[in-house]
C-alpha cells in the first residue's frame, strides 16, 4: 500500500456509508498487518496464536523479539499492547501504545488501546482524550463513544 492509499482509506473512515467505514477499516488493519510482509504476518499470526492459547510470556517474548529486529514494525507493538493489556499491566501497555502512536499518529486501534489502558486505571480525563484522539481519526466508532460516556459518568 502506499501512501495515497492509506490516505484514501483513512478519509473513507469519515464516510457517511457504514459498508466504505468497514472495507476502509479492514484495509488498514491489513496494511499495518503486512507492513513486513508476509513473513511478519506470520509473525504476527504465531504470537496472536500464543497469546489465544493463553502463553503470554512466550507471546511476550516473541513479539519482543520482533520488535528487536524490527523497531519499526507498528503491528508488532500494537500486538505487544494487545497482550500487556489482556495480562492487566496497563503501564506496559500505554507505553506501547505511545511507540504505536509515534510510528503511526492516525492508528485507531493504538488510540482506543490507550484510552483502555487508562479507564483501567482509573485515569478517566486520559481515557477520555485518547478515545477522542481515535474518534478523530474513526468518527464513527461507536465504541469510543460510549467508553467516553463512561469516563464522564465515572468523574461526576
Amino acid at each position: 500500500m502506499n501512501h495515497q492509499d492509506i490516505k484514501t482509506f483513512l478519509d473513507d473512515l469519515k464516510s457517511t456509508q457504514e459498508a466504505t467505514r468497514t472495507r476502509a477499516t479492514q484495509s488498514l488493519w491489513q496494511c499495518w498487518f503486512r507492513q513486513k510482509g508476509i513473513q511478519g504476518l506470520q509473525q504476527l499470526e504465531e504470537s496472536q496464536g500464543l497469546l489465544i492459547a493463553g502463553k503470554h510470556q512466550q507471546a511476550e517474548a516473541m513479539l519482543t523479539e520482533i520488535i528487536t529486529a524490527q523497531p519499526d514494525f507498528v503491528e508488532a507493538w500494537n500486538r505487544r499492547a494487545v497482550l500487556y493489556y489482556v495480562i492487566g499491566d496497563y503501564q506496559k501497555s500505554l507505553l506501547d501504545c505511545d511507540r504505536v502512536i509515534e510510528l503511526m499518529p492516525v492508528h485507531f486501534g493504538a488510540l482506543h488501546g490507550k484510552g483502555l489502558s487508562h479507564m483501567a486505571l482509573g485515569n478517566y480525563i486520559a481515557a477520555i482524550q485518547a478515545f477522542r484522539q481515535a474518534l478523530a481519526v474513526q468518527p464513527y466508532a461507536l465504541i469510543n463513544q460510549k467508553l467516553i460516556l463512561e469516563c464522564t459518568a465515572k468523574l461526576s
